[in-house]
């Protein structure tokens, strides 16, 4: 059976109470909702392609804020518009691990 998506992105968007480290306390929901409308934009959505989704706690708050990538698995963490652009033209859209950025 073939995958339903090409690509399965998935940002943690928990949040915990300070002081405790989220990714939601550094941005992560705006920056999903970013990369959700991005990949639209460029007609990358739907099945076949790739999906972008909201997680919660995925475990690696220290790392944070992170998204994965399935169904390579690969591990990113991010700070702003631009690390997610990367991220979807180097690994979404071209296959080449964004290594500067891999968690």
């Amino acid at each position: 059976m073939s995958q339903f998506f090409e690509h399965h992105v998935f940002f943690c968007c928990n949040k915990r109470a300070a002081p405790d480290a989220s990714c939601e306390n550094h941005g992560a929901s705006e920056l999903q909702a970013y990369a959700k409308d991005r990949i639209r934009e460029l007609g990358l959505a739907g099945k076949g392609s790739i999906r972008i989704n909201k997680a919660g706690c995925l475990g690696r708050c220290d790392d944070g804020p992170v998204l994965v990538v399935y169904p390579e698995g690969v591990w990113y963490t991010f700070v702003d518009r631009e690390d997610i652009d990367e991220i979807i033209t180097e690994h979404l859209q071209h296959g080449r691990v964004v290594e500067r950025l891999k968690r």
